[in-house]
């Protein structure tokens, strides 16, 4: 059996075959394998989630302690220093830094899932895309710790979840489909080019501050004039940085908008925007994974 290669079922029996010269396949043969390794998925989760909290006391509950720590930090230092007027402020940041957390962590696995298992990649065949795809999971599972802190939190401060909050489900599709696709390109990438580590520390810094995690896109008011050119920011970086629309999705769903006294209803346009966005990542990346796949083997 070749080295990166992708197996076809054979009805009569469960074995595998491999044809090289048709590695691309279709995508309805590629769904199929995937489904068929859906066990190696879930084995492959569950040991992302044993290794990253192995000999720790506290646990899965780090998830949920790192979002708060940074939301009293942030509290403090804008809202109580800074004298912040922006109601219920912690909630404010607690909506955004925890699926911020989320893609962090699900970014920085994945970028670096398929050389972290080097020894894995060359010694069996199984679809490499399961491997950024367990990181995604993995972090899934603590983001849902840490919504449901969230959300005893809503209750507390007195907001609560409204009929708006029945967009979270389509903001995290979109946020798991925009992320897997990064994570698909970047961790493929990784396997030729060292560097890209390097560089996604720096990106990933840059990126946290030009998301509206800690503050609002609002406060940059409405018009800014650039060499002569006139444009709303908040939403030029909605255009240019699909997190941006996501957190203020959220945001807006969950806590409300700059203006508004709760959550508020969430624009269809935004979020159908963000989602072609994501769709088109996740094809460029799935397809660079998959052209690059078959080269793993040799370079790790």
């Amino acid at each position: 059996m070749s080295v990166g290669s992708r197996p076809k079922a054979d009805s009569m029996a469960s074995s595998y075959s491999y044809d090289a010269d048709n590695r691309l396949g279709n995508w309805r043969e590629k769904l199929d394998e995937l489904w068929h390794y859906r066990s190696l998925l879930r084995n492959l989760v569950v040991r992302d989630l044993k290794a990253r909290y192995k000999n720790s006391v506290l646990g899965i509950l780090w998830s949920v302690l790192n979002p708060l720590f940074l939301m009293v930090v942030f509290t403090i230092l804008f809202s109580v220093l800074a004298n912040n007027q922006i109601r219920d402020y912690p909630i404010f940041v607690l909506v955004g830094l925890i699926p911020w957390n989320f893609f962090s962590g699900s970014l920085t696995g994945g970028t670096t899932a398929v050389t972290g298992n080097a020894g894995l990649v060359k010694k069996v065949y199984f679809p490499r895309e399961l491997l950024p795809a367990s990181s995604l999971l993995s972090n899934l599972v603590n983001f849902g710790f840490a919504f449901a802190v969230l959300v005893i939190f809503l209750y507390v401060f007195g907001i609560g979840l409204t009929v708006h909050a029945l967009w979270v489900p389509l903001i995290l599709i979109t946020q798991l489909i925009f992320t897997l696709g990064l994570c698909l390109l970047l961790g493929s990438l990784t396997v030729f080019y060292k560097d890209v580590l390097m560089i996604l520390e720096v990106v990933m810094l840059a990126w946290f501050f030009l998301t509206p995690v800690f503050y609002s896109l609002e406060m940059f008011g409405d018009t800014a004039t650039l060499m002569g050119v006139t444009f709303s920011p908040g939403q030029v970086m909605r255009w240019i940085n699909p997190m941006a629309s996501i957190i203020d999705g959220y945001r807006t769903v969950l806590w409300g908008t700059y203006d508004s006294l709760g959550p508020a209803p969430m624009n269809p346009a935004y979020l159908a925007r963000t989602f072609v966005t994501a769709v088109i990542t996740l094809i460029v990346g799935y397809a660079v994974f998959l052209r690059l796949n078959p080269m793993f083997g040799e370079k790790l």
